[in-house]
């Protein structure tokens, strides 16, 4: 399976090296060494969703996301919404989860983002640079016409 190309600054969809045996398999997902891991820790999250559950959009203006699907399948949709960003108003349209490789994508501040569950339950685990801070939480409409993004479709 080919990984999506990511064209957003700030961006960073890393493919994870796994480890299969007889038994499973071993995947390390971050490693502070990482040197896409830049702004540090402050929060480990996880969160799971039900088949067809949309969150979609919020942002944040200060932290940094990492998101890792570890059960089912997500949708993701990134929106570049900084204003000194040289890809300001790109969307992106990707799925992660099983079935897939292995990856960890790093969403920087300023890039709204969402996901849809197309298969479920799905199960998101996430880091952020920051505890949480509900002024750091922005939220948008989900069918804001600006994003030009359509969250009720099927696609895949």
């Amino acid at each position: 399976m080919t990984l999506p190309i990511v064209r957003m600054a700030g961006v960073h969809l890393q493919e994870l090296a796994t480890h299969p045996d007889d038994r499973g398999f071993f995947r390390e997902i971050i490693r502070v060494s990482d040197p896409w891991f830049t702004p540090g820790f402050g929060q480990w999250s996880h969160s799971t969703m039900i088949a067809g559950v949309i969150k979609a959009w919020h942002e944040h203006p200060i932290q940094t996301d990492y998101w890792y699907v570890c059960a089912g399948v997500l949708r993701v949709g990134l929106w570049d919404r900084r204003e000194d960003s040289p890809t300001r108003g790109v969307t992106l349209d990707f799925v992660m989860g099983e079935g897939r490789p292995g990856m960890v994508l790093k969403i920087p501040p300023g890039v709204a983002h969402g996901c849809k569950v197309i298969e479920g339950p799905a199960h998101l685990v996430y880091l952020t640079t920051h505890t949480y801070n509900p002024a750091d939480e922005l939220r948008i409409p989900l069918d804001a016409p600006e994003a030009h993004f359509d969250w009720l479709s099927d696609r895949i």
